[in-house]
């Protein structure tokens, strides 16, 4: 095949396991030969309505078969595959399809309002409608111009096969990251970048074609898609696909289909040993469990150690496509708090203040090289440029340590990043929205421990001089601006704020003097 880059791992694989089931969701199985076939319409039909190599093509929807077909159709045309954050409110996603220049959008038929809303004053001119149940509508039923029914498209396309010339070097997807300016950035992750993420996933977890994964986060998080869904498909192994997360729906469909292996953050697995129906749950298929976004709580870690089950903790990032480090579950006692070693086919090193290499135990930022560490921002050379030390390594903006074995701990997050429920919040981007409100004089967000959540999204507000603002016409002012998870869930009123000598709020300081109670100490 000309193709070379992840688009062509279906073809390659129907000819290895057609029959197999690739993917089941809502109790309705998918082999790898009609996962192929539906991959192949699905690309004829994008190309007959102008997508090209290079194009871009965004998907908003729940954990579905659309997402998996739009994005293997969009690597056979070598189009660049744009997946959107459902939980992001119309402005946030507009932005999105304006700095991608999507041409065209699938959405579920459940979004379908936001995504109307979403498209407006961007490139994109035609959009696909994934019905919630799988209907097999025609596409010229009820739509207004330019909009059309998935199934229908698919039924009425040529399931010719493609083979469009792409390289490992050509760009494959377009991921985007909070960013600390409070505009987020688009990686480009390209399809060697993927690729080798996969390789590294396969090696370090040991993953088997006898796989089962069951998919409790959504995929347009890099690590639920390029950690959980692409390294089994490439091994031929089999996909649950969960649209939204039941702690007591998991656990019986662990059992049901005898699920192999999970990933997910600390607060999902928190929950599911919390149901009820955990002591009773038949979990004796389980053997690989994949934690990030923080450290596990132990009282988790105990709960599934009693079972029978390990954890492997992981520390990486989007633009590490996204893997960095893994624990081994031999060592997660022994190594405990440790994100673990750098993946097989990817370096990890810690510079020191000065940008030298950092001695064993000295703290310094990560940084990390490899074949999966992304080239470049989607048209933003100057945040490119200042993302790499050396041209080579990429600077994470954590702190941490290696130990004397090479081990990564992670000590502490440079960009003052939230991390809610495995969900990333930039601070920046939430105080310029609360800074709208004229009441406002000065605004701080900061991160305060939560037990289901880990950590949420706290906003120390001053008033200018004689206004009023309460908590509720502050979050009133947010809704429909931000994504719930990113509004602050609680809000406290202070006379003034701990500032360095430039006038800079110091939040180190406010964090301190700033307890769960919520009373500046």
């Amino acid at each position: 095949m000309d193709n070379n880059g992840v688009g062509s791992w279906l073809h390659r694989r129907r000819q290895k396991s057609g029959p197999k089931t690739a993917l089941v969701s809502a109790d309705r199985a998918v082999s790898y030969g009609q996962l192929a076939e539906r991959t192949d319409r699905l690309a004829n039909a994008l190309g007959c309505r102008g997508v090209a190599k290079g194009d871009r093509v965004a998907y908003l929807g729940e954990n579905d078969p659309s997402f998996v077909e739009t994005f293997f159709a969009c690597g056979l045309l070598g189009a660049i595959f744009v997946p959107l954050n459902t939980r992001l409110a119309a402005p946030e996603l507009q932005f999105q399809l304006q700095d991608s220049g999507a041409r065209l959008l699938v959405n579920a038929s459940a979004l379908d309002a936001v995504a109307a809303a979403s498209v407006v004053d961007t490139a994109v001119t035609h959009r696909f409608v994934v019905a919630s149940d799988g209907g097999t509508e025609s596409s010229a039923v009820g739509l207004p111009s330019g909009v059309e029914h998935y199934e229908g498209v698919l039924q009425a396309a040529a399931a010719t096969p493609l083979d469009v010339a792409v390289g490992l070097e050509d760009g494959a997807m377009i991921l985007y990251t909070s960013g600390t300016t409070g505009r987020p950035k688009g990686a480009l992750l390209t399809h060697g970048n993927i690729t080798w993420n996969c390789f590294n996933t396969v090696v370090d977890m040991d993953l088997s074609r006898n796989d089962v994964a069951l998919m409790i986060s959504p995929l347009f998080h890099v690590a639920s898609l390029d950690m959980g869904l692409l390294p089994m498909l490439l091994k031929g192994a089999t996909v649950v696909l969960e649209a939204k997360f039941d702690a007591g729906r998991v656990l019986g469909l662990v059992s049901q289909h005898k699920v192999t292996t999970l990933n997910g953050v600390p607060t999902t697995f928190q929950m599911l040993c919390d149901h009820p129906d955990w002591p009773t749950a038949d979990l004796g298929s389980l053997d690989k469990l994949t934690c990030g976004g923080s450290a596990i709580p132990r009282r988790v870690l105990d709960a599934y150690e009693e079972r029978g089950i390990g954890f492997t903790s992981c520390y990486g990032m989007t633009e590490t496509a996204p893997g960095a480090t893994m624990l081994p579950v031999a060592r997660s006692r022994e190594k405990a708090g440790s994100a673990g070693l750098p993946h097989f086919f990817t370096d990890v090193r810690i510079a020191n203040p000065l940008g030298g290499p950092a001695e064993v135990g000295q703290v310094g930022e990560i940084q990390v090289s490899g074949p999966n560490v992304i080239r470049e921002y989607w048209n933003r050379p100057d945040a490119t440029a200042d993302s790499y030390a050396d041209c080579t390594w990429f600077r994470s903006g954590d702190l941490g340590f290696q130990d004397e074995e090479g081990f990564l701990f992670v000590s502490d997050r440079i960009k003052d990043m939230i991390i809610s429920g495995g969900e990333n919040i930039y601070p920046a981007e939430v105080e310029a929205a609360i800074a709208e409100l004229e009441a406002v004089g000065s605004v701080a967000v900061i991160g305060v421990p939560d037990d289901k959540w880990g950590e949420v999204p706290r906003a120390v507000v001053t008033l200018r001089e004689g206004a009023q603002l309460s908590e509720e016409q502050l979050r009133a002012h947010l809704e429909g601006r931000l994504a719930r998870y990113k509004i602050p869930k609680s809000v406290v009123f202070v006379d003034e704020m701990p500032r360095t000598a430039s006038g800079k709020i110091r939040k180190t300081d406010l964090r301190k003097l700033m307890p769960a109670n919520g009373q500046l100490q």
